[in-house]
């Protein structure tokens, strides 16, 4: 399964943008994920949609400003509200066939190549 992301890209803070991951795979029930890299850091859980579509899952500090979605295709989407600085990152997209809804990046076996997304004014 190949992903693609787009969307990233300079936001003032408290500006909003849009993300998406495409997916060469649009038939399979996939359960997907963003993951964001800093650097000098590992990557980091952002947000996970269940296989069906039904049930998403946020880290902490993006609960209430981003919503994560997956369509019938596997097209993937994180609307990203009220930015701040510190979520500045490359912003990766992740697939897996055999989980649902994980925060642990080693359970996603398909990983795009990220964008960056830069919060600052």
């Amino acid at each position: 399964v190949d992903l693609a992301e787009s969307g990233g890209g300079f936001v003032q803070p408290g500006g909003s943008t849009i993300l998406s991951c495409v997916s060469s795979d649009t038939s399979s029930s996939l359960g997907m994920a963003w993951f964001r890299q800093k650097p000098g850091a590992g990557r980091q859980f952002v947000a996970a949609v269940s296989r069906p579509g039904s049930i998403t899952n946020y880290e902490d500090s993006v609960q209430g400003r981003f919503t994560i979605s997956k369509d019938a295709s596997n097209m993937l989407k994180l609307e990203m509200k009220y930015l701040r600085p510190e979520d500045t990152a490359v912003y990766v997209c992740a697939a897996t066939k055999w989980y649902s809804n994980s925060v642990n990046p080693s359970q996603y076996e398909y990983w795009g190549k990220g964008t960056l997304v830069t919060v600052s004014s």
